[in-house]
């Protein structure tokens, strides 16, 4: 399944190319000229690029290697994906531009006047008339077509992305909600949790993406601090220095922290022991009673299924006072279902990125039951994160990243 799988993939990704090729550069330039062999270069290079990029860290490949593809390659996916949809709406558009086009061609013009040169030895209006016509060179309207629809394709693309970029890079924005919750004692009324997830450190995002978000977090003076998983895409020996940060994170009763699927593509138990090193409390199917009177538990992430350390809802959940509230820290939404199961008053989540590069959103709503925000389910609240950070681009397009404050309000307030 997986070289039928990988077989697909790479035809589609062949025919997505060929498409470009064939709309940016063989429309748009002259056969056998220097811009349309620098132009099928480039778009034979960069998806090699993107290639690298996917699949250098699981090849093994130094470090420093991993970081020198990872900025073409993956920007390039991003670009690749706009520049497409951007000239699939130029072959709506480019019938109108060729009609608007001959238009202007068609356009009357004044008869070119006849211009008579007298012979050698012949008197004026004697000699034989010679018609002296200058015409304007004939441009192809096809080619003005082409590389008006090419170079509005490359400019929408390249201008998404490079907003995207910019959000990503200058870290996430805190947001706030409120969350009212029935078993939450008055005293806990106001309490705030600050949520982040999907940090995603590697080779793109490392030691001051982390800083951005240690301060960020730090400035909002939270009672608790939840890290919900996918802190890391790659291994501590790598990624451990751009995490040291963490250890600076301060909150009244402490940092968490779950796993999630891409800790367990990196060494989920390296990264649990070196969370705690940094300070944080790892909660791997566990629950602690926080003093302001509520259960705090947390699940591995189910791609630790693989490794026989999924999550475990018996085991965190199953023995505690149900007339205390449980807020539960579980990386992926799906299994909201499982906590609702176990009456669980309030999860927090992370993994879908609020889609990431829209229209990425649609196809995170397949998979999960909330992409973003905070949805009821039964008696069970679910709260889920658009995340921190980016995997593959650093680029979000309509998903913007978010650190959320979230404060619980006691219904006894």
């Amino acid at each position: 399944m997986f070289l039928v799988f990988l077989v697909v993939a790479l035809v589609l990704l062949g025919a997505v190319h060929w498409y470009v090729w064939r709309r940016l550069v063989r429309d748009v330039t002259e056969p056998r000229s220097r811009g349309r062999r620098i132009g099928t270069g480039v778009v034979v290079a960069l998806p090699l690029l993107s290639v690298g990029a996917l699949v250098s860290s699981q090849l093994g490949a130094p470090f420093v290697v991993q970081q020198a593809v990872a900025w073409p390659g993956f920007l390039w996916l991003a670009v690749l994906l706009y520049l497409v949809l951007a000239l699939l709406v130029g072959e709506a558009v480019r019938p109108l531009l060729r009609t608007w086009a001959a238009r202007r061609a068609v356009a009357p013009v004044p008869a070119p006047v006849p211009v008579t040169v007298p012979a050698a030895g012949e008197e004026q209006g004697e000699g034989r008339a010679e018609a002296v016509e200058a015409a304007p060179a004939d441009v192809s309207r096809r080619l003005f077509v082409s590389r008006v629809v090419a170079g509005s394709a490359a400019a929408v693309a390249v201008g998404t992305v490079g907003y995207g970029t910019y959000g990503v890079l200058r870290g996430p924005r805190v947001k706030r909600v409120t969350v009212p919750l029935a078993k939450i004692p008055r005293a806990a009324h106001g309490y705030r949790i600050a949520v982040v997830s999907d940090i995603h450190l590697g080779p793109i995002l490392g030691r001051a993406h982390t800083q951005r978000i240690v301060d960020s977090i730090n400035a909002t003076q939270p009672d608790l601090i939840a890290v919900v998983g996918d802190l890391v895409d790659g291994t501590v020996e790598n990624l451990g220095p751009a995490a040291e940060p963490l250890a600076r994170l301060r909150a009244r009763h402490g940092s968490f922290f779950v796993t999630g699927n891409h800790e367990y593509f990196s060494g989920a138990d390296a990264w649990v022991d070196h969370v705690r090193e940094l300070g944080l409390h790892p909660l791997r199917n566990a629950r602690v009673e926080i003093p302001a009177g509520f259960d705090l538990a947390g699940v591995d992430d189910v791609a630790g299924e693989s490794e026989g350390r999924g999550p475990d809802f018996g085991r965190a959940l199953g023995d505690r006072d149900r007339a205390r509230a449980a807020v539960l820290l579980a990386h992926q939404p799906i299994v909201v279902h499982d906590a609702v199961r176990h009456g669980v008053d309030l999860q927090l989540s992370g993994h879908t990125h609020g889609g990431q590069l829209w229209p990425g959103n649609y196809l995170a709503e397949l998979a999960n039951p909330t992409v973003a925000g905070l949805e009821r389910y039964g008696d069970t609240q679910l709260y889920v994160s658009r995340g921190a950070g980016a995997w593959g681009p650093p680029v979000r397009v309509g998903a913007p990243s978010d650190i959320t404050i979230v404060e619980l309000a006691s219904k006894q307030a």
